[in-house]
């Protein structure tokens, strides 16, 4: 009798979780939502005004040392290490600990960027020469440096910003967090329609900057109303501090390992001609909008869960999670993959007026088309690296991605074609290579986690797993067949190439049409994520239903 109250009573606590994981997840994938219509219509104006020329090439490089050094100090290496520590005197109740703690990590943390920003900015035109960009002409390099100081003001910001988010994400508090991408779109939004005419690209640096300062404000009140203290102190002698820091190290390398990649690449890119850098950052910014609805946001969310349940040892809900997790990721990421490769051309299209046009539209689309497999592994990688996080492993991450570095490095020689012709004399080769090693360099880092994974926790549900992957991707092949189908029929009725508003309605038609194919075929195959996923939304209504009742009832 006991034990059967007791596997009643867990059922209800895990059931609660699930129902209050789907609600933080889908707050966040809401907020992310808002976040890329936002830069979608950032998008459109850029590529109206820039399309693939040489100053969006040199905004898009000029980006890249400020990127990297905000990833390295103050990103999701900082969260992953601060996260579990900072939890953990929350857990205790000591509030002054983890408040202390915080300080210390703010001070410390700001005083490294600002150190390695103020030398960035110093020898910024060597950067841009040597490093980042050698292909391109003197003049874009110098528009490149300049470009690069403004940028540095943000990842200053972002030092404090991105601890703020720890912070609050540690309490379990995901809206405000979930807003400051808003607030760095709109800042950027607002450079992009307000200040582009008086000060060209340089516009949009300092919108980014505006965005930085409100990404970082709109949470000031979540930190008042947690009662936030700070200490005017850099805490050198607190083992805490020290403790955060070397967790924090080899995530760090493994970041920074990740961002080198794409300066590799931007490297290679600023060789292939004017144009391939920016076709290869718009191909990147569209994958990334369905990337960062799907696996960023179930990433932020599931992974104080996971932190939790390794501090406490429970092995068992710490796999049913994090598989469960995995196969909500590929179950929208797949079907997501194959709908950017058969929607994508007229999807890119729409941003064909201005600068952008038909060959510059064919070009981003041939990147896109290579990082559709990225869109799969990294999300998947959001989850699995976690995974590594939660047990406070940051060292196998590291070396999972060295591997993947380096077969990303091979592959974006061998595939983007670039040979030297003669001596400083580059030959144009294929861009969308690029997209592809990448995509390929992150699923093998993936396979490797996910092996480790499986004989550290004893199994990940990989026979549940691999059902998954197998019945997703019948339904998404269906799917895709009968979006192409369409397609098929709207050029033969004539309405191929009709302009923007039929180009709408055909992308319209085929992404309905798509996603009741999919459904229909993951209800024909019993697709259990999907029925998992009613099972909690009518769930949820049932409890609300239960609870109004059992109010108004009169007490006997």
């Amino acid at each position: 009798m006991d034990a059967s109250i007791d596997s009643t009573e867990e059922k209800q606590k895990n059931s609660q979780r699930n129902r209050q994981l789907a609600r933080s997840t889908l707050i966040v994938m809401i907020a992310f939502g808002v976040a890329k219509v936002i830069s979608l219509g950032q998008t459109v104006i850029i590529a109206n005004v820039f399309g693939v020329g040489a100053e969006w090439d040199a905004f898009v490089s000029a980006n890249r040392i400020p990127e990297l050094i905000f990833t390295l100090i103050a990103g999701g290496a900082l969260s992953h290490a601060f996260i579990p520590i900072f939890s953990g005197y929350l857990a205790r109740d000591d509030k002054d600990g983890a408040w202390k703690v915080a300080s210390h990590v703010i001070n410390f943390i700001f005083m490294v960027t600002f150190a390695v920003s103020l030398v960035v900015f110093l020898v910024a035109p060597w950067l841009v020469e040597n490093v980042v960009s050698p292909g391109f002409d003197p003049e874009t390099q110098q528009q490149t440096a300049n470009l690069m100081r403004i940028l540095l003001i943000s990842t200053l910001i972002f030092s404090v910003s991105g601890i703020s988010m720890g912070i609050l994400h540690s309490h379990n508090h995901f809206l405000l967090p979930a807003l400051a991408p808003i607030m760095f779109d709109v800042g950027i939004l607002f450079g992009v329609i307000v200040l582009l005419q008086p000060f060209g690209v340089a516009g949009i640096a300092i919108g980014a900057v505006l965005g930085a300062a409100m990404h970082l404000g709109v949470q000031i009140p979540g930190l008042i109303h947690y009662k936030a203290r700070w200490w005017a102190e850099l805490g050198f002698n607190d083992p805490t501090l020290w403790r955060v820091i070397r967790l924090m190290l080899p995530r760090v390398a493994g970041l920074g390992v990740f961002s080198l990649n794409f300066i590799v690449m931007t490297n290679i890119a600023s060789r292939l001609g004017t144009g391939s850098v920016s076709a290869l950052d718009w191909g990147w910014r569209l994958m990334q909008i369905p990337q960062t609805l799907i696996g960023t946001a179930m990433g932020v969310v599931i992974f104080p869960t996971l932190a939790a349940f390794s501090e406490v040892g429970d092995e068992t809900s710490k796999r049913a999670y994090m598989s469960g997790a995995l196969r909500f990721i590929l179950v929208a990421s797949i079907p997501s993959a194959i709908g950017l490769i058969t929607v994508g051309q007229p999807l890119i299209s729409l941003l064909e007026r201005g600068a952008f046009d038909a060959s510059a539209s064919a070009l981003v689309y041939s990147t896109l088309r290579a990082f559709t497999l990225g869109l799969i592994v990294h999300s998947a990688l959001e989850i699995v690296a976690r995974s590594f996080y939660a047990d406070k492993d940051t060292l196998t991450p590291l070396w999972a991605a060295l591997i993947g570095a380096g077969i990303n490095f091979g592959l974006s020689i061998m595939l983007s074609n670039v040979r030297q012709v003669e001596a400083g004399i580059i030959e144009q080769g294929n861009v969308s290579g690029l997209a592809l090693a990448n995509s390929i360099g992150t699923g093998v880092e993936v396979l490797i986690l996910l092996w480790i994974l499986r004989r550290r926790w004893h199994g990940i549900q990989e026979n549940v797993l691999a059902r998954t992957i197998v019945k997703t991707l019948v339904a998404s092949l269906v799917m895709g067949l009968a979006v192409l189908a369409i397609e098929f029929i709207w050029a033969a009725i004539g309405f191929a190439n009709g302009g923007v508003v039929l180009t709408v309605v055909q992308i319209g038609i085929q992404t309905v049409v798509g996603m009741i194919v999919f459904f229909v075929m993951a209800l024909i195959l019993r697709l259990e994520e999907l029925q998992e996923l009613r099972h909690i939304i009518f769930q949820r209504k049932n409890a609300n239903l239960k609870s109004t009742t059992t109010e108004v009832e009169p007490t006997s």
